[in-house]
């Protein structure tokens, strides 16, 4: 029997963020990608294999799933320091744009090379998996979910890395047992009650209404749970998140600084870090650019708390909303200031930060985790009773 390693990846709009086997391998790739050549100039070639495999990633990739089919990519931190790197764009659908495969695909050939679960001949590797993904609940109610798992089923995947430290040369041919793409919304709440056991752990929230408010990097939805699922009618989405406002952001820094910052992870980082937060350096100097983000960031707070307003109005029986997503946690002192300041709404957000960022992907893990373990009950009950049968 072939073996079939678990997947949970986040394709989210900042960055990717992946679990993979039992949990014992993440990943972490900013989702910027850069079209490139196969022989991309490196200094002290020699050295290659004594970088970091993150910050190098080069590839060639060729699926029957993509519009643009075997062209060589720069990905995450490397495609960052290109003057032809892309990020996605508001208005775009995650379940229909290259560079959601391109990042995904890098991922699972990146899992598929280090985790040592493969085989590898001639430096190919075949590799299996089980895939739990998501996708934002506007596009699962388009039923945009069904075309993306058939792309993603039934067909192989090809990654191979060009100048990549320590995998140069290496192929690895992916192909997927089974793609579960759940919907975001859902996804968190099922990270709120239960353990990575799939033990739950928020009793008191299971029967009640809550709401997930998830922000993005290009869009925003807010999903309304009742009675343990997502009540598909009264969850809404909404075509804004925080990128444009990070390039807003970035844009008057080099105006006003001359400072080009390389992405909108950078962005990020100046507005989330512990230390020195809101400041960049200058010639040598190290110079706040807080008047820049607050009130770029308070005015997108205050859009994100109307469409807060406007859904708890239509669903008043809520007891509480959390925030989500990477997006909360850029905008989590406007919010709370917001509410503070206007309809007091029982709001909650995660403390530690990256909880909040990894939540997608330690969500999928605990659906499709759940889901192989169910299926593989349910296999070894048929053939017990088909043992049992032909006794």
């Amino acid at each position: 029997m072939t073996k079939t390693r678990i997947a949970a990846v986040d394709v989210g709009n900042d960055a990717l963020k992946a679990n993979f086997g039992k949990m014992e391998h993440e990943v972490y790739i900013p989702n910027v990608v850069a079209q490139d050549f196969e022989d991309r100039p490196v200094i002290g070639i020699e050295e290659l294999d004594k970088k970091e495999v993150l910050d190098n990633i080069h590839i060639r990739v060729h699926s029957p799933a993509l519009e643009e089919n075997n062209v060589i990519y720069r990905v995450g931190n490397l495609a960052t320091k290109t003057n032809n790197s892309t990020e996605l764009d508001p208005g775009s659908s995650k379940a229909e744009e290259d560079q959601t495969l391109i990042m995904l695909f890098a991922s699972l050939a990146l899992d598929a090379v280090e985790n040592g679960v493969f085989s590898m001949k001639n430096k190919v590797i075949d590799a299996n998996y089980t895939l739990g993904t998501g996708l934002p609940l506007r596009e699962v109610k388009e039923g945009k979910d069904v075309g993306y798992r058939s792309q993603l089923l039934g067909s192989v995947h090809q990654v191979e890395f060009l100048v990549t430290p320590h995998h140069q040369g290496k192929k690895v041919n992916i192909k997927f047992d089974e793609v579960k793409v759940y919907p975001e919304g859902f996804a968190a709440y099922v990270n709120l009650i239960m353990d990575n056991d799939l033990k739950v752990i928020n009793k008191d929230l299971i029967d009640k209404q809550i709401l997930i408010q998830d922000i993005g990097g290009l869009s925003t939805d807010i999903a309304v749970i009742r009675n343990r699922n997502v009540d598909d009618d009264k969850a809404q989405g909404f075509n804004l998140g925080v990128s444009e406002s990070l390039e807003q952001i970035r844009e008057e820094i080099r105006t006003k600084h001359g400072v080009e910052l390389d992405s909108r992870r950078d962005v990020v980082d100046i507005i989330t870090r512990k230390n020195d937060r809101h400041h960049i350096m200058v010639k040598g100097s190290r110079t706040s650019v807080h008047d820049i983000t607050d009130h770029i960031l308070l005015e997108l707070a205050k859009k994100e708390y109307r469409f807060l307003r406007n859904v708890w109005a239509k669903n008043s029986q809520s007891e509480i909303c959390y925030f989500v997503g990477g997006g909360s946690a850029v905008l989590k002192d406007y919010l709370k200031a917001l509410n503070n300041k206007l309809d007091g709404f029982n709001i909650d957000f995660f403390e530690d930060e990256q909880e909040s960022i990894w939540m997608m992907a330690n969500a999928y893990y605990k659906l499709i985790t759940d889901f192989v373990n169910k299926h593989a009950k349910q296999e070894k009950e048929e053939k017990e009773a088909v043992k049992a049968k032909a006794k």
